[in-house]
């Protein structure tokens, strides 16, 4: 596999590239005829959730014996993310439910959990989602407000969050609660909140610029009573827990911004090579080229490094350090190819219906969900300056 640079790719084997044509046949049938209208409807079909569930796309590190892929090569987790972001397949949140909370489910689940809700979560009946940010909480753990009191074989818990990616779908939140009044960030606790408890209510769903059918929802907690058994992982463990699995959510967000970026840059070279001005092909001029020749160049470099920790990754020695360095590098290398594709693009850049305009606005996000530019640059200068 090469990139539009000419990089020859050596981080696949013929296995995860059989998994990418089945990946590929799976959203041509799937997700791509139908992305549209769920971006006027703002929300994902659940047929699609069960589509990729019976496709084998859900729960890949899941152990088989409760219904998963029993694979933890994270190279499989990057093709999924490369391909949908190619196919602007933004609104199945796959990457959310297999690569951020899946993690949660298994590692930190009882076995009476993993049992309860790990074949859902492969088949697609379960959706997922983890709610942390509130709105008066972003990057600040220490200023979440939503807490839970302990009622003896219950909690109650109170709160509020914001911004939660598969908000409206989700049919198992994993809620980040304050359990200690004055641990701070430490004093946090993940309770599981299952859909049709008593107090749990959705508000709107979020009208954002980009990724419309993704649906993102205010989540709102009144006296829900949320059963013992439905603390997941150690009780005022939250932040550790957190911390811990970071670093895998923020390489999906850097494998698919240097995905996005290289599709954007294959789009826009055949572009210019069709589009004429002033009676030459826009390829022909030497901005053009020499455009193209620093797009191809930044992500060819930042391929290589993303590969080396995708690599790193899937072998379990990649640290959160070099993790938020490419969190960082590759999402704003994809706000930088996006602006300036669309630029070569002239007028019909800014027209919906051309890829580059929804890469532009699906794409904005990435430099700010997931932990922002600046607080990644701040985590590796503590490593650099403790």
């Amino acid at each position: 596999m090469t990139t539009p640079s000419g990089l020859e790719r050596r981080l696949y084997g013929e296995e995860h590239e059989a998994f990418r044509t089945t990946v590929r046949t799976f959203l041509e049938r799937e997700v791509i005829p139908h992305h549209d209208q769920w971006e006027k409807d703002g929300i994902v079909s659940r047929d699609a959730w069960r589509a990729a569930g019976k496709q084998g796309l859900l729960g890949l590190a899941v152990p088989e014996e409760y219904g998963g892929g029993g694979n933890t090569d994270f190279r499989f987790s990057a093709v999924l993310a490369e391909e949908f972001t190619r196919a602007g397949a933004s609104g199945l949140a796959v990457g959310l439910h297999n690569d951020i909370i899946g993690p949660y489910l298994t590692s930190l689940a009882t076995e009476e959990q993993k049992r309860r809700w790990l074949p859902g979560f492969c088949t697609g009946e379960i959706v997922t989602a983890i709610a942390m940010t509130e709105p008066g909480a972003g990057s600040d753990l220490q200023g979440i407000k939503t807490h839970a009191e302990d009622q003896g074989d219950h909690w109650v818990l109170n709160g509020s969050k914001t911004f939660i990616s598969n908000g409206i779908l989700a049919d198992l939140v994993i809620v980040v609660a304050r359990t200690t009044p004055e641990g701070g960030a430490k004093g946090l606790s993940l309770l599981v909140v299952e859909r049709g408890m008593e107090g749990f209510e959705r508000g709107r769903n979020l009208d954002k610029i980009g990724q419309k059918a993704q649906d993102t929802a205010e989540l709102f907690f009144r006296d829900v009573k949320v059963p013992k058994e439905n603390l997941l992982g150690e009780l005022n463990g939250a932040f550790l827990h957190l911390m811990t699995n970071l670093a895998q959510e923020r390489m999906g967000i850097a494998v698919a911004a240097i995905a996005a970026a290289e599709y954007l840059l294959q789009i826009t070279m055949e572009y210019v090579q069709e589009r004429e001005a002033f009676g030459r092909k826009l390829a022909k001029l030497q901005h053009i080229r020499f455009e193209i020749a620093e797009m191809a160049t930044e992500c060819a470099v930042t391929r290589t490094f993303l590969d080396r920790c995708i690599e790193d990754h899937a072998n379990g020695v990649l640290d959160h350090v070099h993790a938020s360095m490419a969190k960082w590098w590759a999402t704003e290398l994809q706000k930088r190819v996006a602006d300036r594709c669309l630029q070569l693009h002239g007028g019909y850049g800014y027209m919906t219906e051309y890829r580059v305009a929804r890469a532009f606005t699906d794409g904005r996000i990435q430099t700010i969900y997931g932990g922002t530019t600046e607080i990644m640059k701040e985590i590796i200068g503590r490593s650099l300056l403790p």
